[in-house]
Protein backbone atom coordinates (compact mmCIF):
# COMPACT_ATOMS: atom_id res chain seq x y z
CA UNK A 1 0.00 0.00 0.00
CA UNK A 2 1.72 3.31 -0.85
CA UNK A 3 2.32 5.93 1.60
CA UNK A 4 -0.88 7.94 3.23
CA UNK A 5 1.17 11.01 4.18
CA UNK A 6 3.01 12.63 0.91
CA UNK A 7 4.82 16.24 1.45
CA UNK A 8 3.41 19.19 -0.44
CA UNK A 9 4.68 22.06 1.75
CA UNK A 10 7.69 24.45 0.21
CA UNK A 11 9.89 21.85 1.90
CA UNK A 12 12.39 22.75 4.70
CA UNK A 13 10.23 24.33 7.36
CA UNK A 14 7.99 26.68 5.31
CA UNK A 15 4.52 26.16 6.50
CA UNK A 16 1.45 25.59 4.34
CA UNK A 17 0.08 29.15 3.52
CA UNK A 18 -3.38 27.44 4.66
CA UNK A 19 -2.04 27.20 8.12
CA UNK A 20 -0.29 30.54 8.36
CA UNK A 21 -3.66 31.99 7.48
CA UNK A 22 -5.81 30.08 9.99
CA UNK A 23 -3.02 30.17 12.91
CA UNK A 24 -4.47 33.20 14.16
CA UNK A 25 -7.41 31.49 15.39
CA UNK A 26 -5.89 29.44 17.67
CA UNK A 27 -6.02 31.17 21.05
CA UNK A 28 -3.03 32.96 21.97
CA UNK A 29 -0.71 30.68 24.12
CA UNK A 30 -2.74 27.82 23.31
CA UNK A 31 -1.52 24.10 23.56
CA UNK A 32 -1.97 23.12 19.72
CA UNK A 33 -1.49 19.13 18.62
CA UNK A 34 0.14 18.39 15.45
CA UNK A 35 -1.44 15.57 13.93
CA UNK A 36 0.76 13.22 11.40
CA UNK A 37 3.82 15.74 11.93
CA UNK A 38 6.55 14.41 9.55
CA UNK A 39 8.96 17.65 9.17
CA UNK A 40 7.47 19.44 11.90
CA UNK A 41 7.20 22.83 9.71
CA UNK A 42 4.35 23.62 11.28
CA UNK A 43 4.94 22.29 14.93
CA UNK A 44 8.22 24.84 14.81
CA UNK A 45 5.84 27.42 13.25
CA UNK A 46 3.09 27.16 15.94
CA UNK A 47 5.99 27.05 18.58
CA UNK A 48 7.87 30.38 17.42
CA UNK A 49 3.90 31.61 17.48
CA UNK A 50 3.84 31.53 21.47
CA UNK A 51 2.24 27.79 21.66
CA UNK A 52 3.38 24.61 22.96
CA UNK A 53 2.67 21.95 20.93
CA UNK A 54 2.36 18.40 20.98
CA UNK A 55 3.89 16.68 17.66
CA UNK A 56 2.40 13.14 16.78
CA UNK A 57 4.04 11.01 14.03
CA UNK A 58 4.77 7.30 13.42
CA UNK A 59 8.62 8.29 12.74
CA UNK A 60 9.93 11.34 14.84
CA UNK A 61 12.99 11.34 12.83
CA UNK A 62 11.72 15.16 11.65
CA UNK A 63 11.47 16.54 14.76
CA UNK A 64 14.23 15.09 17.05
CA UNK A 65 15.91 17.92 17.33
CA UNK A 66 12.89 19.39 19.45
CA UNK A 67 13.55 16.59 22.41
CA UNK A 68 14.03 17.97 25.30
CA UNK A 69 12.51 21.16 24.10
CA UNK A 70 9.66 22.35 27.25
CA UNK A 71 7.54 23.75 24.62
CA UNK A 72 7.16 20.29 22.65
CA UNK A 73 5.79 16.91 23.22
CA UNK A 74 6.71 14.52 21.02
CA UNK A 75 4.74 11.90 20.62
CA UNK A 76 5.19 8.40 18.87
CA UNK A 77 2.37 6.48 17.46
CA UNK A 78 1.11 4.21 14.83
CA UNK A 79 -2.42 6.06 14.00
CA UNK A 80 -3.41 3.86 12.16
CA UNK A 81 -2.70 0.04 13.50
CA UNK A 82 -2.85 1.28 17.36
CA UNK A 83 -5.12 2.99 20.15
CA UNK A 84 -5.53 6.84 19.66
CA UNK A 85 -2.42 7.93 21.43
CA UNK A 86 -4.03 11.14 23.21
CA UNK A 87 -6.95 9.54 24.82
CA UNK A 88 -9.56 12.59 25.54
CA UNK A 89 -7.16 15.25 25.77
CA UNK A 90 -8.52 18.49 24.21
CA UNK A 91 -6.23 20.90 22.37
CA UNK A 92 -6.78 25.04 21.57
CA UNK A 93 -5.86 24.34 18.00
CA UNK A 94 -5.32 20.96 15.99
CA UNK A 95 -3.26 20.94 12.98
CA UNK A 96 -3.40 18.13 9.94
CA UNK A 97 -1.89 18.56 7.22
CA UNK A 98 -1.41 15.97 3.70
CA UNK A 99 -2.37 13.40 5.90
CA UNK A 100 -6.01 10.78 6.19
CA UNK A 101 -6.75 8.40 8.09
CA UNK A 102 -11.07 8.56 8.06
CA UNK A 103 -10.94 6.23 11.26
CA UNK A 104 -9.54 9.36 13.25
CA UNK A 105 -11.72 12.11 11.84
CA UNK A 106 -14.13 12.36 14.86
CA UNK A 107 -11.27 11.69 17.45
CA UNK A 108 -9.71 14.83 15.14
CA UNK A 109 -12.71 16.98 15.89
CA UNK A 110 -13.38 15.82 19.39
CA UNK A 111 -9.79 16.94 20.49
CA UNK A 112 -10.44 20.51 19.28
CA UNK A 113 -10.94 22.61 22.81
CA UNK A 114 -14.30 24.65 23.15
CA UNK A 115 -12.97 27.96 21.95
CA UNK A 116 -10.32 26.10 19.75
CA UNK A 117 -9.48 25.74 16.31
CA UNK A 118 -9.19 23.11 13.47
CA UNK A 119 -7.04 23.37 10.66
CA UNK A 120 -6.93 21.12 8.41
CA UNK A 121 -5.39 20.72 4.51
CA UNK A 122 -4.70 17.28 2.98
CA UNK A 123 -5.48 15.55 -1.02
CA UNK A 124 -9.00 15.39 -2.61
CA UNK A 125 -10.09 12.85 -4.71
CA UNK A 126 -9.01 13.62 -8.01
CA UNK A 127 -5.34 14.04 -6.94
CA UNK A 128 -4.40 10.95 -8.56
CA UNK A 129 -4.37 12.65 -11.79
CA UNK A 130 -1.40 14.96 -10.36
CA UNK A 131 0.38 11.36 -9.17
CA UNK A 132 0.33 10.62 -5.30
CA UNK A 133 -1.46 9.73 -3.14
CA UNK A 134 -3.22 8.19 -5.89
CA UNK A 135 -5.53 5.42 -3.57
CA UNK A 136 -8.88 6.98 -2.69
CA UNK A 137 -8.47 5.52 1.02
CA UNK A 138 -6.00 8.50 1.63
CA UNK A 139 -7.85 11.02 -0.69
CA UNK A 140 -10.78 13.18 0.21
CA UNK A 141 -14.27 12.26 -1.09
CA UNK A 142 -16.05 15.35 -1.86
CA UNK A 143 -17.22 17.86 0.70
CA UNK A 144 -15.66 14.91 3.57
CA UNK A 145 -14.74 17.37 5.53
CA UNK A 146 -17.58 19.51 5.69
CA UNK A 147 -19.06 16.66 7.32
CA UNK A 148 -16.92 15.82 9.20
CA UNK A 149 -17.09 18.86 11.23
CA UNK A 150 -20.69 19.77 10.93
CA UNK A 151 -22.60 19.79 14.02
CA UNK A 152 -19.40 20.29 15.92
CA UNK A 153 -17.34 23.17 14.51
CA UNK A 154 -18.21 25.71 12.56
CA UNK A 155 -16.55 26.66 9.78
CA UNK A 156 -14.33 29.72 9.00
CA UNK A 157 -13.59 28.57 5.66
CA UNK A 158 -13.48 26.03 3.28
CA UNK A 159 -11.96 24.74 0.18
CA UNK A 160 -11.32 22.12 -2.25
CA UNK A 161 -9.60 23.26 -5.62
CA UNK A 162 -6.95 22.26 -7.82
CA UNK A 163 -3.62 24.05 -6.66
CA UNK A 164 -0.58 24.30 -8.84
CA UNK A 165 2.54 25.50 -5.97
CA UNK A 166 4.00 23.84 -4.50
CA UNK A 167 3.48 20.87 -6.82
CA UNK A 168 0.38 20.20 -8.70
CA UNK A 169 -2.81 18.43 -6.59
CA UNK A 170 -5.96 18.51 -5.88
CA UNK A 171 -7.07 19.70 -2.00
CA UNK A 172 -9.42 19.80 0.40
CA UNK A 173 -9.03 21.96 3.63
CA UNK A 174 -10.99 23.87 6.17
CA UNK A 175 -10.43 26.10 9.01
CA UNK A 176 -12.96 25.48 11.74
CA UNK A 177 -13.34 26.37 15.66
CA UNK A 178 -15.27 25.38 18.43
CA UNK A 179 -17.58 27.70 19.35
CA UNK A 180 -18.60 27.32 23.33
CA UNK A 181 -21.51 29.17 23.15
CA UNK A 182 -23.05 27.76 20.27
CA UNK A 183 -25.53 25.16 20.13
Amino acid sequence: MEPCRVEIGHGGNVPSAWVARFAPLIPVGGAVLDLACGSGRHARYLMARGHRVTAVDIDLAGVADLAGDARAELIEADLENAPWPLGGRRFAGVVVTNYLWRALLPLIVAAVAPGGALIYETFARGNERFGKPSNPDFLLKSGELLRAVEGRLSVVAYECLEVAEPRPALVQRIAAVNRPDEP
